[in-house]
């Protein structure tokens, strides 16, 4: 999250100070200025947390990703068939009339009435859209305390990525900068389940520090006079979302009682000294900056004043808050650690839990979209399959891996990416060895060489007959964004034949966005790249560790992609028959498979998969999807996932 001051960059040096000055039995870490729980969060895997802030945004995050020990399960919105809450507030229609309460968008966007440039209406709307809809489903009961503090923390850490200001809201910029263009996206939150009754705070640290104790304290006041309350106004409104008084032109609501006195330079000193003072911790840990309201050597003589004199230690590491590249004296600042140590008789002695009990709960963290185009993607679905899967999984193989959102988006040690069109393969190869700036780059040459634009067909022409001559992976990329539907289509001399998308296909911004997300994720894979017919593929390495994944062509809704035109091999009963043996062959030596399908069609039912997916778990899933060649208003499709596990 972008938050002024966030220690992200200085965990590490943090974990050293810890591990240099501690024995290692220490069992709880207080976070007494939390912030945007970077800290917290970082150390919660290894000790009792206890987190706290004054900013009431800031105590919702810790709510959603410290007290909560675990994922919500959202099960009462699952029983109402919304099964993944966040993507029905991230895309669902806005029915402007349906938002009671538009105050976000009233009061930030620019509208007849506003000139405040904060964010899009369009985001602003959206932002308006989901709270009331997370508050009337709290009315209704229809989420537990505890969805609901996790719904509103994705929300609050999604929108500063499409905020239009330089890090804080004590102004918005005049002109709109390209993040704040991109549409909201939820953040998907991990939590981990550390196996203790964690504590948040929304109160004042000074009133705080004589109600609770622990083994290490750790502290990073405010630095100088900016109150993070103003700083951070607009994220307070949406958390409480309370149609707040605002004033001036920065639409600042009254934030009196949330003023910090370690903003203030006459009270600083005295506010951190009883602080000190009241500490009950053995360990305190102070991060501060050079240029900071108190001095390095105040700040020692009162650690000294409380602590033990010979236990404190001061390390300083360089901070550069400038970027012009003139490097003067007086820019030169210095991030500091202070250590010291507190001779203190708790009254509390808490017993860490068995390191069996620990546990890294991942979300179905926002699962990444392939940048094509493929007929039959299982991106839209991947909240229903991924969560069928093994937990456990040494090697993953993508037998057809087709726009590779399955693959992609599983965890598992080794994932193996095949497919019979080596057009895609050696795409994805590209992007898996390329540096993302020159991918970038590279489109952004050939958009410019060929002016490709939504109107400019003979420019598209131009570049269709030039990557046909030089079949490099990144054109047909290039290509593709200016093709009609974004798809892939070749002729039998695999030729580029997809005519041009005119008036509606462009490498658009969120293409862009979708483009670089899916190269950073396959960048951080361990990922084998293969083209070749599923049946000569070999599976002679492989165990009951690992799973086989099918998304074979389907036989009774066989498309242009399949059809045996296009230069690749069609799909008849015979490749049908062939793979549901290969499964069966699996199958014998204990190895798992999971089989995406269709097993009926707009009437017309697979009988072959049908009679065979008796031997086997078959899970019914809502096949709710665009980009399928099947997926039309006439008739419905029996969307299943085939497993043997």
């Amino acid at each position: 999250m972008r938050f002024i001051g966030s220690k992200t960059l200085l965990l590490k040096e943090i974990e050293k100070v810890i591990a240099e000055n501690t024995s290692g039995n220490e069992v709880v870490f207080c976070d007494m200025f939390s912030g945007s729980a970077a800290v917290a969060r970082h150390f919660k895997s290894k000790y009792k947390i206890i987190s706290n802030d004054l900013l009431f945004f800031s105590y919702i995050l810790q709510k959603a990703t410290i007290k909560n020990n675990s994922i919500p399960d959202f099960s009462f919105l699952k029983q109402k068939d919304i099964k993944d809450p966040l993507a029905f507030l991230e895309e669902e229609f806005i029915d402007k009339n349906a938002v009671e309460n538009k105050f976000i968008s009233q009061n930030y966007a620019p509208n007849k009435k506003c000139e405040r440039k904060y964010l899009s209406q369009e985001n602003a709307l959206r932002v308006d859209f989901i709270r009331t809809i997370i508050e009337d489903w709290k009315k209704q009961k229809s989420i537990t305390q505890e969805e609901y503090d996790y719904l509103l923390a994705v929300l609050i850490e999604g929108v500063p990525f499409v905020s239009n200001i330089t890090g804080t809201y004590g102004a918005y910029l005049k002109d709109w900068d390209k993040r704040a263009l991109r549409n909201l996206e939820l953040t998907r939150l991990n939590v981990v389940d550390n196996g203790y009754e964690n504590e948040v705070y929304n109160l004042n640290a000074n009133e705080l520090i004589t109600k609770i104790e622990g083994d290490i304290l750790y502290l990073d006041p405010p630095y100088n006079s900016r109150q993070y309350c103003s700083n951070y106004h607009l994220l307070e409104t949406i958390a409480k979302y309370d149609n707040p008084k605002i004033k001036g032109k920065t639409g600042i609501r009254d934030c009196e009682n949330e003023k910090s006195k370690y903003c203030i330079k006459k009270e600083v000193l005295n506010s951190f000294s009883h602080l000190i003072e009241n500490a009950k911790f053995n360990n305190i840990i102070v991060s501060y900056n050079s240029d900071g309201l108190m001095t390095s050597d105040e700040i020692e003589k009162i650690l000294k004043k409380y602590g033990k004199s010979e236990t404190f230690k001061r390390y300083e590491f360089p901070y550069r808050r400038y970027k012009s590249k003139i490097i003067k004296e007086k820019d030169e600042l210095k991030e500091y650690i202070f250590f010291i140590k507190k001779e203190i008789k708790k009254k509390k002695i808490y017993v860490a839990p068995s390191k069996k009990t620990l546990n890294l709960i991942v979300d179905n963290k926002k699962f990444i979209k392939s940048p094509l185009n493929y007929i039959g993607g299982k991106y839209k679905l991947l909240p229903q399959i991924i969560p069928l899967f093994p937990k456990k999984i040494e090697n993953f193989i993508d037998l057809f891996s087709g726009g590779f959102n399955v693959g992609l988006n599983v965890e598992a040690k080794k994932i193996f990416c095949n497919d019979i069109n080596f057009k895609i393969i050696e795409l994805y190869e590209y992007f898996s060895k390329t540096n993302l700036e020159e991918i970038l780059e590279k489109i952004d040459e050939n958009i410019k060489k060929y002016n490709l634009s939504k109107t400019n067909k003979q420019g598209f022409l131009e570049f269709r007959d030039y990557y046909n001559q030089s079949g490099l992976p990144i054109d047909l990329y290039s290509l593709t964004c200016f093709s009609f539907n974004y798809q892939f289509r070749f002729n039998n001399q695999h030729k580029y034949n997809n005519p041009f998308g005119e008036n509606k296909s462009h490498f658009s911004e969120q293409m862009r966005n979708n483009l670089i997300k899916f190269v950073n994720r396959m960048q951080k894979k361990d990922i084998v790249f293969s083209n070749k017919d599923f049946a000569n593929f070999d599976m002679t390495t492989f165990n009951s560790n690992d799973l086989i994944y099918c998304d074979p062509p389907y036989l009774i809704t066989t498309g242009s992609y399949n059809d045996g035109k296009r230069g690749f091999k069609n799909w008849s009963e015979k490749e049908e028959y062939q793979l549901l043996g290969l499964l069966d062959e699996l199958n014998k030596r204990n190895i798992r498979f999971a089989l995406s399908n269709v097993l009926e069609h707009k009437g017309k039912v697979n009988k072959v998969l049908f009679d065979w997916s008796k031997k086997y778990k078959i899970h019914y899933l809502n096949n709710d999807y665009s980009n399928s060649c099947y997926n039309t208003k006439k008739g419905n499709s029996k969307e299943v996932l085939i497993v043997n596990y």
